[in-house]
């Protein structure tokens, strides 16, 4: 008999959203890391936040009170965003830094990149 292969199922790209790589990824541990279980708490509250928007338009609560929810998560969203930038300069980017050559200015890039996308949200 023939062999069976598996058909990989394409992921759903939400507009503005990059497709990332793990592999492309620098190892760990990471500038996070040492915070890992209380951004995991911190996103797991934001994704309460983000479930429970849904239940309000299935609720079809007041448009007012769903775009003052909108606004909290929003919020929550770029203050976990910056802590993670500012742990990943004080780690990763310091660290290239410190080593200096090409890395440091490929770090430095990167983190300058990740700033503009965070000014464009």
């Amino acid at each position: 008999m023939g062999r069976v292969e598996a058909m990989e199922t394409p992921q759903q790209e939400t507009p503005g959203q990059e497709q990332l790589d793990p592999s492309a990824s620098p190892p760990g541990p990471h500038g996070y890391s040492s915070q890992r279980e209380a951004h995991v708490k911190r996103l797991r509250r934001i994704e309460g936040q983000v479930r429970g928007l849904q239940r309000m338009v299935e609720q079809d609560v007041y448009c007012i009170d769903i775009l003052t929810q909108v606004s909290a998560s929003t919020k929550a969203l770029q203050s976990f965003a910056l802590s993670l930038l500012e742990e990943h300069l004080r780690h990763c980017v310091a660290a290239a830094v410190a080593e200096g050559g090409p890395e440091a200015d490929d770090k430095v890039a990167e983190a300058t990149a990740a700033i503009a996308r965070l000014l464009r949200s």
